[in-house]
């Protein structure tokens, strides 16, 4: 049967009348703007009692603790406070973070399931993706003004869950681990050590790309034409999905990344990759595999999309305490013929490893990433999402321990992979949790695959 979960509160935090808030609205920069038709980011931690150091306190004691901590972790972080607002006057799209804008406070579900076991929705590799969706909120985002951020807290047997929706015009993945690594301390009571000395920027103009705010107007008459109304994207429209979450241990990555190493295209000193580029690779390949002979042939070329943060990259750059989306397109491509070799997955790894190459050197010649995808035969694409240094365990200890399972909900796409980093052994080496999108016909040869290469 069906999760039930029942709704019991659906109050509003309010900003900290000691917040200071800005005199306009933050109008979106062009890197922003593509998203206004995918909106949603779905992030959902799930808690185990007794799987941390700490047991969870009552229900009450926590939902209060997140209340508070939330409001206190908002008004250092604002745009999560406001609205994704229209300005047609000017034709622009802007985060109104003024005293108006963050007047009607974030939207925080208190919820209940007796029906879901914590233990078990945190232990099973095979997702539950029907329960996951109903434990996150969800923003209306159809039309503007939208809410940027939403929040959740639900009672399961054995524990809890805590999640978000955010508006990805508003934040990219580095954002959202920032802002949720804040509110994990403050709700500890230690709040952010280094706000004071160093607090988030969201100063849209630090983004400097040529055409400016014109540029920006652009981009949302070209993906967004009929604001206020904001249609989601028809990308985002996808068949039934199963889904699977693979733990690369600290060992196995040693081994995965050697293993590229030895079939090296290049042999050379240095050939060890990275461990992004080292997942992104088997992922692809094991992907190809999947769907070989099936849909793929292989004289197809095929193809890994994935984003790299551009921080450190533009000119010049907006810093590292830029909160927004500053993120830009890489596309690897390779026929199925190489990837389906014995050395396919070396290939892979050596066409990863130089779109990063290419991205450090030119990180805004493929910013416009949604042109890029409307080329592509979708069912040739794996969409590689987050990185291996997001903190997902590390950083989401509310003060009751790390979360036994951490997702992103919103996986729309088959050939999917959302990574962060995986929790930490005995010895403090860490892991990398990869989570898989892909049709139900295809998981098990991907599984096969992907296992197998690890050894």
């Amino acid at each position: 049967m069906p999760l039930s979960v029942t709704i019991l509160e659906e109050a509003r935090v309010a900003v900290p009348a000691t917040a200071g808030l800005p005199a306009e609205p933050i109008r979106l920069s062009a890197l922003d703007a593509q998203w206004v038709t995918i909106p949603l980011i779905q992030r959902l931690l799930i808690f185990v009692d007794g799987a941390g150091s700490r047991g969870i306190p009552p229900f009450a004691s926590v939902v209060a603790a997140l209340r508070q901590s939330l409001a206190e972790t908002v008004a250092r972080f604002l745009p999560l406070a406001g609205r994704l607002v229209h300005l047609p006057s000017t034709g622009d799209a802007a985060i109104d973070c003024t005293e108006r804008g963050v007047a009607g406070g974030v939207r925080f579900i208190v919820a209940e399931s007796d029906g879901a076991d914590a233990a078990r929705l945190a232990g099973d590799a095979d997702h539950d993706a029907e329960a996951f969706g109903r434990l996150v909120p969800v923003l209306d985002a159809g039309q503007l003004p939208a809410e940027t951020m939403a929040a959740q807290v639900t009672r399961l047997q054995g524990g809890l869950a805590v999640s978000v929706a955010l508006h990805h015009a508003v934040v990219d993945g580095r954002s959202v681990w920032r802002f949720l690594e804040a509110w994990a301390a403050a709700c500890r009571g230690e709040g952010d050590a280094d706000a004071a000395a160093a607090p988030p920027t969201f100063d849209r103009a630090a983004i400097k790309l040529p055409g400016g705010e014109e540029l920006a107007r652009s981009v949302l008459r070209r993906y967004a034409p009929d604001l206020p109304v904001a249609p989601m994207a028809a990308l985002l429209v996808h068949p039934i999905l199963f889904r699977r979450t693979f733990t690369i241990t600290a060992q196995k990555m040693l081994r995965l990344k050697q293993r590229i190493a030895d079939f090296s295209p290049v042999q050379q000193a240095a050939a060890m990759p990275s461990s992004f580029v080292a997942v992104a690779a088997l992922a692809w390949v094991s992907f190809v595999c999947a769907k070989h002979p099936d849909t793929v042939s292989p004289d197809d070329d095929v193809y890994l999309f994935f984003f790299a943060d551009c921080r450190a990259r533009l000119n010049p750059p907006p810093g590292e305490r830029y909160f927004g989306t500053c993120i830009t397109g890489c596309l690897a491509k390779a026929t199925a013929r190489d990837l389906l070799a014995e050395s396919g997955v070396a290939r892979a790894a050596a066409a990863v490893a130089e779109e990063v190459r290419r991205a450090a050197e030119e990180p805004l010649a493929m910013w416009e990433w949604m042109d890029i995808l409307s080329w592509i035969p979708l069912d040739r694409l794996v969409n590689m999402a987050g990185s291996t240094r997001f903190p997902a365990y590390e950083a989401a200890d509310f003060g009751w321990g790390p979360p036994g399972r951490t997702e992103l909900v919103t996986m729309h796409h088959n050939g999917q992979v959302v990574l962060v980093a995986g929790k930490k052994d005995g010895s403090g080496a860490g892991a990398v949790q990869a989570s898989v999108a892909i049709v139900p016909a295809h998981m098990e040869a991907f599984k096969s695959h992907f296992l197998s290469y690890l050894g």
